[in-house]
């Protein structure tokens, strides 16, 4: 049996493009961080916990989900919201500038747990997006409905990294002479001859 021509090529663009598309580059496609928004995660428990995530990365937020009946005190069910620093220490969605992000409502969703995803952007063309700032710090709470055993679960996202310089660059060219220079201090190129 022969191979179709082309078919090699083809097969191989493909893998290229997987590999392209799928790994976690860090300047291109971004990375994603999953945080499982329950109470039974230690991490949201925590003292003071946080993530750091770099500009094109995704933070991935899963809602409780239950199978069966759910826990004996009922399902998990709550708001989040994206509040300031003091908003964040007292776990009040009331503070200026905050506003609810999402709602935890469907514990027993058909096809599994609920999930939300942040892109970590400079600037956003969606009207309901958020413009991230590299260097600053975002405060997330969650807050439970009045029928909800749940508790308020908090998570800081600082967003890296400042730049290092001002963003003024001054390039100065190296102009040399026509066959002066190069690494071997003779001609550049592909001059003929030999």
């Amino acid at each position: 049996m022969r191979a179709r021509p082309g078919l090699g090529r083809l097969v191989g663009a493909a893998v290229l493009w997987a590999a392209l598309l799928g790994g976690p580059l860090r300047g291109g496609l971004g990375l994603r961080h999953t945080v499982y928004w329950n109470a039974t995660n230690p991490r949201l428990r925590a003292d003071d916990p946080s993530v750091e995530l770099g500009l094109n990365d995704y933070l991935d937020i899963f809602c409780p989900h239950y199978e069966g009946p759910g826990p004996p005190g009922g399902p998990e069910t709550f708001a989040l919201y994206m509040v300031d620093a003091a908003g964040y220490a007292a776990c009040r969605p009331d503070g200026p500038g905050a506003f609810k992000r999402w709602e935890c409502s469907r514990p027993f969703a058909p096809l599994g747990p609920v999930r939300f995803s942040e892109k970590i952007q400079r600037f956003t063309p969606f009207s309901l997006g958020f413009e991230f700032v590299p260097g600053n710090t975002y405060h997330y709470i969650s807050v439970p409905s009045p029928e909800s055993p749940g508790h308020c679960l908090r998570l800081k996202v600082s967003v890296c990294c400042v730049a290092t310089t001002d963003g003024r660059v001054t390039l100065v060219p190296q102009v040399l002479p026509r066959g002066v220079g190069g690494e071997s201090g003779g001609e550049r190129g592909g001059g003929r001859g030999g």
